[in-house]
């Protein structure tokens, strides 16, 4: 998809293409770290929990395919998947309380990393790609709040892991603008 036509200046659609190869990513990142959930979990609860989401994460991963074009995206896709795998994996050799906060941290992250391109989009008349982002951002509030209330509690450790998680995150916001 040639993105040249949703701005008229050079500066604003590199934004655009910024934004939208670190959702790429992101959304990359997200299918595998429910891959590495089901790599290793036992847990029905959270197997099942972990393909419904999944599914979800396609989709969005499917949109991202069709919005930015494959010369776009980053180049460090394959640090992302093994990011991912390990962010699912290592929480779920722990146990169910380690996934839900995990999700829980991470899907807080990405609502909040899509809010302020849901709101730009819309100020300069993008209406349809604020719309498919928004709706990805509409879907990872609904597994925030799932993961919160599988959770019911958090204590020193689930903090820890929030910070951790949101460090890990904000570094590949900025890699993935970038390459």
């Amino acid at each position: 998809m040639d993105l040249s036509h949703l701005y008229q200046h050079d500066k604003d659609r590199t934004w655009l293409i910024r934004e939208l190869r670190s959702d790429h990513a992101g959304e990359t990142g997200a299918v595998w770290i429910y891959n590495g959930i089901l790599a290793v979990s036992r847990d029905e609860e959270v197997r099942e929990f972990s393909e419904r989401h999944l599914k979800t994460e396609q989709n969005h991963l499917a949109l991202m395919n069709q919005l930015l074009p494959a010369d776009q995206r980053s180049r460090l896709l394959p640090i992302w998947k093994v990011a991912g795998f390990l962010t699912g994996v290592v929480p779920a050799l722990i146990g169910a309380r380690a996934v839900y906060a995990t999700i829980q941290a991470v899907e807080d992250f990405v609502v909040r990393h899509y809010w302020p391109q849901v709101e730009r989009l819309r100020e300069d008349g993008l209406i349809d790609t604020a719309e498919i982002l928004n709706q990805c951002m509409r879907d990872e509030m609904v597994h925030q709040r799932e993961a919160q209330s599988k959770l019911q509690h958090t204590g020193p450790f689930a903090n820890l892991l929030n910070r951790f998680v949101v460090a890990g995150s904000a570094l590949a916001v900025a890699a993935a603008r970038r390459i």
